[in-house]
């Protein structure tokens, strides 16, 4: 019985290690038959050192040359207004009129007063050379006759007070009074700004101090017009720093004839040096940017042959498609600028001879 058994295993032996090898031939057979897929291929670039125009970027606030909120010195009651909110007005037109008709019987009054003075003192003056009137007669009329100019002098100060004229050229904003209404000293009526030309305020950090000079050219970008670019110069540069924030405040002025600008709104400013600035860059399209930072395939040469080596970047500032590398890469290396999504780090690759489309130029 156990001599059977025996044999019956050792035949169940036989036939499951012929199986296997048999299967062990055919999987062997197929690997010797399957090719590996070829290295992908990737378009490179190479990092290039070029000249950029040194800038200084900072966020600025338009602030208007002249700007104040228009009001009234004397205390009286609208009597005529002179404008439209939005206008354009000039230095010296009048704006707004307050009821002065108390004020003008008044002045009658003391024009009258005024010519009885003057003529008493001039009746005084003939008198006194021939002695005819005692010196404190005539002394006492002069005084009389300059106390009643002054008097009509006061009062029409106190009248033209109650014309309301524009200080200087600029824009009305919005109306604020009306007909009839009562104001005390100091009602706004209705803002002024003169718009053209026009300051920017803007602040930047000690270490860039160096570079702002007076009268360096700016540059100023707004959201309202994101295509058009606003060109003005450095007008004043702070004497202090800002002991927080260690940064300085600095002064612009740009034309404004169009008056896109307005005084509140906020502006990308680029201060321009005269002094081009030297950097390597790389096509954009060569960077993966990540949460955790930038990287770049870099193409190096082994024994395996062309491999690609996947490696963190710091990137600066970008221009015209291109963006500068700040640490990272070195001149002159070569670096995938298209086809990263296939690629992972020592892989082999093969390079197209063709760059990538965005930086063929018109090439087929």
């Amino acid at each position: 019985m156990l001599k059977r058994s025996l044999i019956i295993l050792l035949i169940a032996l036989l036939i499951f290690g012929g199986l296997f090898g048999l299967k062990f031939h055919q999987i062997s057979q197929s690997a010797q038959a399957f090719n590996p897929p070829p290295p992908p291929i990737v378009a490179v670039t190479e990092v290039i050192q070029e000249d950029w125009p040194s800038t200084i970027s900072a966020v600025g606030s338009f602030v208007a040359v002249a700007g104040i909120d228009v009001s009234n010195e004397v205390t009286g009651i609208v009597k005529a207004i002179h404008f439209e909110s939005g206008q354009t007005v000039k230095k010296g037109q009048l704006l707004l009129e307050l009821d002065a008709s108390t004020d003008r019987a008044e002045l009658d009054g003391l024009q009258a007063e005024l010519r009885f003075a003057q003529v008493r003192f001039d009746r005084s003056a003939q008198l006194i050379d021939k002695k005819f009137v005692a010196k404190s007669v005539y002394d006492q009329n002069k005084a009389l006759l300059e106390e009643a100019i002054a008097a009509v002098h006061t009062k029409k100060t106190l009248i033209d007070k109650k014309l309301i004229r524009a200080p200087f050229d600029g824009e009305i904003g919005i109306r604020q009074v009306n007909l009839g209404q009562y104001l005390a000293p100091g009602s706004a009526i209705v803002s002024l700004q003169k718009l053209d030309p026009i300051y920017i305020d803007f602040t930047v950090p000690e270490r860039d101090l160096s570079g702002v000079k007076i009268n360096q050219q700016i540059t100023a970008t707004i959201q309202a017009y994101p295509e058009q670019v606003f060109t003005g110069k450095i007008s004043a540069v702070s004497p202090a720093m800002d002991q927080d924030s260690r940064s300085v405040k600095i002064r612009a002025v740009l034309g404004n004839k169009m008056r896109y600008l307005r005084p509140g709104m906020f502006a990308q400013v680029n201060i321009l040096s005269q002094q081009p600035l030297k950097v390597l860059t790389l096509p954009d399209t060569a960077i993966t940017y990540n949460p955790y930072g930038s990287t770049a395939f870099v193409v190096v040469s082994g024994e395996q042959g062309l491999t690609v080596q996947n490696r963190q970047v710091e990137t600066g500032l970008t221009k015209a498609g291109r963006v500068q590398i700040v640490k990272g890469l070195n001149q002159g290396e070569k670096v995938v600028s298209a086809g990263q999504v296939k690629l992972r780090n020592g892989m082999p690759v093969t390079l197209d001879d063709k760059p990538a489309p965005g930086e063929r130029e018109g090439q087929p």
